[in-house]
């Protein structure tokens, strides 16, 4: 018996071994995208993508030329050396059915960094391989929440370990410009992510035309395909969420499309697609869920203290009545979708405006610094809200419906700028504001950011009586202020 079970076990061998060879032969036929190890000293192993470095270094500054090999004639293709593009040379090089391109950048830092080789980023770049040259640093360190944030943050701004906000401005129009564009916005991202920050990305059509016109299908098209563009991009796979718009409610924010404010019905409609068939998947929520449900999809803050146009409701100031129609015909055209099977078709949040207002005459003996902490109320508009508590009118309309009761929200533009008077922080701003401001906040937990509006445009002056960087007039105190929250809280 047991000379007889010793006789087939050879058989068996055999057949076990030919089954591995074509198991295994079969997995290293398939067409998997790479992720290469290159570390000093030695080659890349691996499967396509190759990568082959001609110049090597790892001093910062230095120019390096490197080759990526591929077995597909991607079109459209980038490499990014820590989140910079790498300057292209020339078109790609066919031989022996393989593809290459060849790039050159300056080496980002000492030691070690990591190179991403991209395809088809003209429609969102999809990540084909993954590189680490030499010994790149760990991941950073995550640091401790807080919600301050700055609205364009500068790239040298210390946070001193603190993980806040930043939020950044794209426009659909100009998806190929500098700065505005898709590839200057990945780079601000990738630096934003290594501080550990949140970010949140405002989504234009145009300048002064903050979303497609009323009723033009065409320009929606155009809209909801950059929105796409952007949640299939790899490079924006750390963004926190896309806030669909900004100051939908004034005149101003479609200046150049020479259309008066948009309707609480049309942003609706764009944003989650109200008055259309539950069926149809054509607006910017769903289109974004589509190549990316992890990110949040944020509705654009109205502006304060704007007198036409209002809603329905004749007992609510016109932005507050305004706000209520925006927020029920969200909260419908949600409900209709979810009846119907359709999930997370509302909104993740709402990005709020709320301006302080220390020179308002309202604040009678109160100082100044303790506006946030002070209920301004307006009797020529029916007792609402005038200064930076203007939030909690805001929330209370966002809580009354269904499905966007308890949502986040996001003050995503404060400084003490009274537009009526039309002084800027830089001359009102009373020192402690934003530390009685920050104070307020962290004790609504609906709210998730305080972002102060702005702190660098760097291509004009336009700006500079708003900036902590330029920290023009009181904006001193303001940026001490600002660093000196991030230290202590």
């Amino acid at each position: 018996m047991t000379a007889g079970r010793g006789n087939r076990h050879p058989i068996r061998r055999w057949l076990w071994a030919i089954l591995a060879v074509a198991v295994l032969g079969g997995y290293w036929l398939l067409p998997l995208s790479g992720r290469v190890v290159v570390m000093k000293d030695s080659g890349a192993v691996g499967l396509w993508p190759a990568l082959q470095i001609s110049e090597e270094s790892l001093l910062a500054g230095d120019l390096t030329t490197v080759t990526v090999s591929d077995s597909v004639p991607w079109s459209f293709v980038s490499l990014r050396a820590n989140g910079i593009q790498a300057l292209q040379q020339g078109d790609a090089v066919e031989r022996a059915g393989t593809w290459s391109w060849t790039w050159t950048y300056e080496v980002p830092v000492d030691r070690g960094y990591v190179l991403t080789f991209y395809r088809d980023c003209h429609t969102g770049c999809v990540e084909r391989g993954q590189w680490a040259v030499g010994e790149p640093a760990a991941p950073g360190h995550v640091g401790l929440p807080t919600k301050l944030g700055l609205m364009m943050p500068s790239l040298n701004r210390d946070w001193h370990s603190r993980s806040g906000w930043a939020v950044e401005v794209t426009y659909a129009r100009r998806a190929e410009d500098d700065y505005w564009g898709v590839d200057d916005l990945a780079e601000r991202i990738a630096a934003h992510r290594d501080k550990g920050l949140h970010i949140l990305v405002r989504v234009d059509f145009d300048q002064k035309q903050t979303l497609p016109r009323p009723g033009n299908y065409i320009e929606l098209t155009e809209y909801l395909g950059y929105l796409r563009r952007l949640a299939r991009d790899a490079r924006m796979r750390d963004v926190y969420g896309y806030i669909i718009g900004s100051d939908i409610n004034a005149a101003e924010a479609m200046a150049s499309a020479g259309e008066d404010a948009l309707t609480p019905q049309w942003y609706a409609r764009v944003f989650g697609g109200y008055g259309e068939d539950v069926v149809d998947t054509f607006n910017a929520v769903q289109v974004i869920r589509e190549e990316n449900p992890f990110v949040r999809v944020i509705v654009g803050p109205l502006r304060p203290w704007v007198g036409d146009p209002g809603g329905t409701r004749t007992d609510l100031a016109p932005w507050l009545s305004y706000m209520d129609d925006l927020v029920r015909c969200l909260d419908e055209a949600a409900s209709a979708k979810g009846r119907f099977g359709v999930p997370m078709a509302g909104p993740d949040g709402f990005d709020l405006q709320a301006p302080g207002r220390p020179d308002a005459p309202e604040m009678g003996d109160v100082r100044q610094a303790d506006e946030p902490r002070t209920d301004l109320r307006s009797d020529q508009w029916g007792g609402a809200r005038i200064g930076f508590r203007v939030y909690k009118d805001w929330l209370a309309i966002i809580n009354t419906y269904p499905t966007t009761r308890g949502l986040p929200a996001y003050i995503i533009s404060t400084n003490t700028y009274d537009r009526e008077a039309g002084i800027p922080p830089a001359q009102n701003y009373p020192s402690g504001w934003l530390g009685a401001a920050l104070d307020v906040v962290n004790d609504e937990p609906q709210i998730a950011a305080l972002v102060w509006f702005l702190d660098e445009f760097p291509h004009s002056d336009e700006w500079d009586w708003f900036s902590l960087t330029e920290q023009s007039g009181r904006l001193a105190d303001a940026a001490r202020e600002f660093d000196t929250l991030l230290r202590l809280e």
